[in-house]
């Protein structure tokens, strides 16, 4: 499945209420009744039901999971994602069923889309041991090498979960594999998407690793010792949103500790967005949820998965780089990537711009296009983007008889480039690494600030995502002879899963820690600066905005011991939705306090009026210690801190302040956003929060 970095994100529109809000109360009859109501077409809807008092388990029966066939209207029923179920309807049983009491919201479901080694990241003791990893996505590969589980322990004895492939597939590495898109076929990947992701995040050590020759290496997940399952969501036509919220039930009733999602749609609100409501139950359960951020960047404001308690990941660039160099005619070079490094390509082809004719279909060499122009034997420079996949582009040029092509980015992208795989292009240098400039925001990286909830900082952080090796179901070079098959590919889909990795070394090196805890500890000690210890720099080679990098760039080590960490309980998020639909005075007149939540990053909308924040910190460092405030204010904010010393003396005990924020007195704000930081400091840790402020 190629990744979409052209900011021409499909627009997907998902509709849900709060699932937690709601419970099963609807009896299966009354259901049967409506549903029997015969209309031309039938639509799968999610309806969310209440319970009946004293109710703890769902009226309606859940389908059988390997039974129900294509003609049953019933198509999957919830307990622990939201409390409800799936049907095939028309939508005129639809209105009917909603005139029930029971029913408190239904809607007809949606597709999303999935968003789609060396990188900077250190492994930490015990490398993940006994933590589960349910991702959601394509299928996997069983028997890929990266699945061995030679020195894996034992399931651990919480694991109900259950693998659908044949008995010798799943291992103490594979733990789970089941197919929620049909009942009647294994989870086998098809695509690539699913086992890419799933080994980033848990893969076992590889010898001799590499795509086409090159990044030669041994190839390991950032938790290699931590369990997987995964829950298939994903078919060639997208992710119907009723699958996913069944993968998420079955993933919190057989005990994951961390969920990988790499997939999404647009800006939604949190009770309309599938994943989000979900992904509220599973962190209720102390699952910690990572999910993609979307590729329609550079574009703000485009991002996926925003709500506060997924960890949003954005994408950044390696220090690896397979490198191929166009040298025009007059000697001029332009350094690009390119995983085929042919040995034998000769010099001084022809070169030809394939929309020279002024046909924009040519310019984007889409299929079928160059049939009638003179590109054979010729390089062939080709645009990027158009909704035209890089290696399809790559296919005419080779099917037209051209040479190699050169793909160039537009304007929006600058100078990001991931390798391709079609042909060629000119000089090839192999496999470079120690590039002082990684990493860097790349350009197809989903920005904030966050349409649906402005009030906290998205992405929160950003991880490694371009040119990311990990397993494939199958040889690129058409090779039947080796099952270490491996691709280097492109995503937020690639980042997701690294944090993912991240979140199961921290759960297993702090067994005692929430999914906020390990939220906040990644995000307070992640990093701003890079290799060649200079601010990181986005697409545009210029330092990336706050709104590209969130918290900054992922640092496991430091991130094992933060020092302090912010804590939110589950219910502290609910106030925080009413002040999504009620502006904060008129929340504060109704509750007596304002809606706030305990994360570890301020944004805000600055008018006028001062602003006040209170923030609780946990102590998860030394016994005794102290920490001071230094504050890096935005440009034309005057920022004020109380206390201005947070004093501990035992172990785990918390400590409250307040920050205010007041637009400066002298001067004008001439920028439409400006950024900071707060950070905590002490004699071994530094604690940091950035500060986001658009201005009204």
């Amino acid at each position: 499945m190629e990744e979409n970095r052209c900011g021409k994100f499909p627009t997907v529109a998902v509709f849900f209420l709060l699932g937690f809000i709601c419970s099963f109360g609807f009896h299966l009859a009354t259901a049967k009744t409506v549903l029997e109501s015969e209309q031309n077409v039938l639509s799968t809807y999610i309806v969310h039901v209440r319970k009946r008092a004293g109710e703890l388990v769902p009226i309606v029966p859940a389908p059988d999971d390997t039974e129900f066939g294509p003609d049953d209207r019933m198509v999957h029923s919830y307990k622990n994602s939201i409390t409800g179920f799936a049907a095939k309807m028309t939508a005129d049983e639809a209105k009917e069923l909603l005139k029930l009491d029971a029913v408190v919201s239904e809607t007809r479901e949606d597709f999303l889309v999935a968003h789609d080694s060396l990188t900077f990241l250190l492994e930490l003791e015990p490398w993940g041991g006994g933590v589960i990893i349910g991702v959601l996505d394509t299928g996997i590969t069983p028997g890929h090498p990266s699945f061995n589980d030679e020195g894996m322990s034992s399931p651990p004895a919480k694991w109900k979960g259950k693998c659908t492939f044949n008995a010798t597939s799943c291992n103490n590495k594979l733990i789970g594999a089941r197919n929620f898109v049909t009942s009647t076929l294994p989870p086998t990947d098809e695509d690539g998407h699913g086992t890419h992701t799933s080994s980033t995040a848990a893969g076992t050590f590889v010898k001799n690793a590499n795509v086409l020759g090159q990044a030669l290496g041994t190839a390991i997940g950032v938790a290699p010792h931590a369990h997987l399952a995964m829950y298939q969501v994903c078919s060639d036509v997208g992710c119907p949103e009723s699958s996913i919220l069944a993968a998420m039930d079955s993933a919190i009733q057989d005990g994951v500790n961390v969920l990988s999602l790499s997939l999404g749609g647009s800006s939604t609100p949190s009770h309309a967005d599938s994943i989000a409501v979900g992904a509220f139950s599973a962190i209720r359960k102390g699952i910690f949820v990572s999910c993609s951020a979307g590729n329609s960047g550079p574009i703000n404001t485009s991002l996926s998965n925003e709500a506060p308690w997924i960890l949003t990941v954005g994408a950044s660039t390696i220090d690896r780089t397979v490198k191929a160099t166009c040298k025009l005619g007059n000697g001029a070079e332009y350094n690009g990537e390119s995983l085929f490094q042919p040995k034998d390509f000769g010099s001084a082809y022809p070169l030809v711009y394939a929309g020279a004719n002024g046909n924009q279909t040519s310019a984007l060499c889409a299929e079928g296009s160059l049939q009638n122009l003179d590109v054979k034997g010729k390089v062939v420079l080709c645009e990027r983007c158009g909704g035209i996949a890089r290696i399809a582009k790559g296919q005419e040029v080779k099917d037209a008889g051209g040479a190699a092509m050169i793909l160039m980015n537009d304007e929006l992208n600058g100078y990001s480039t991931d390798a391709t795989n079609p042909t060629a292009t000119i000089l090839f240098k192999g496999t470079i690494i120690r590039n002082s400039d990684a990493p860097a925001v790349t350009s197809f990286s989903s920005r904030g600030p966050s349409f649906e909830s402005p009030g906290i900082l998205k992405p929160d952080i950003i991880g490694p995502g371009v040119s990311i090796l990990a397993a494939w179901p199958f040889s690129l070079d058409n090779s039947s002879t080796t099952k270490v098959t491996f691709n280097i590919i492109s995503g937020t889909s690639m980042s997701c899963p690294h944090l993912s990795g991240i979140a199961a070394l921290l759960k297993s090196s702090h067994l005692d820690w929430s999914p906020a805890a390990i939220k906040s500890a990644n995000m307070t000690t992640a990093y701003q600066i890079n290799l060649g210890s200079k601010p990181i720099v986005d697409e545009t080679l210029l330092p990336a905005d706050i709104f590209a990098t969130g918290t900054g760039h992922v640092n496991p080590p430091k991130a094992d011991d933060p020092g302090l960490i912010y804590d939110i309980k589950p219910d502290d998020y609910i106030l925080y939705l009413c002040g999504l639909g009620y502006n904060d005075s008129e929340i504060e007149t109704i509750t007596q306090e304002k809606a706030q939540l305990n994360y570890p990053s301020f944004s805000m909308i600055l008018g006028s009026s001062a602003q006040n924040y209170s923030r609780t910190v946990t102590n998860v460092g030394p016994t005794d210690s102290s920490y001071t405030y230094k504050v890096d204010a935005p440009e034309g904010v005057d920022v004020t801190v109380y206390p201005s010393e947070i004093k501990f003396s035992v172990a785990v005990q918390m400590a409250t302040y307040t920050v205010g924020f007041r637009r400066s007195s002298g001067g004008s704000v001439t920028k439409p956003f400006a950024q900071g930081s707060l950070t905590w400091v002490s004699s071994d840790h530094s604690v940091r929060s950035p500060i986001a402020v658009v201005f009204k």
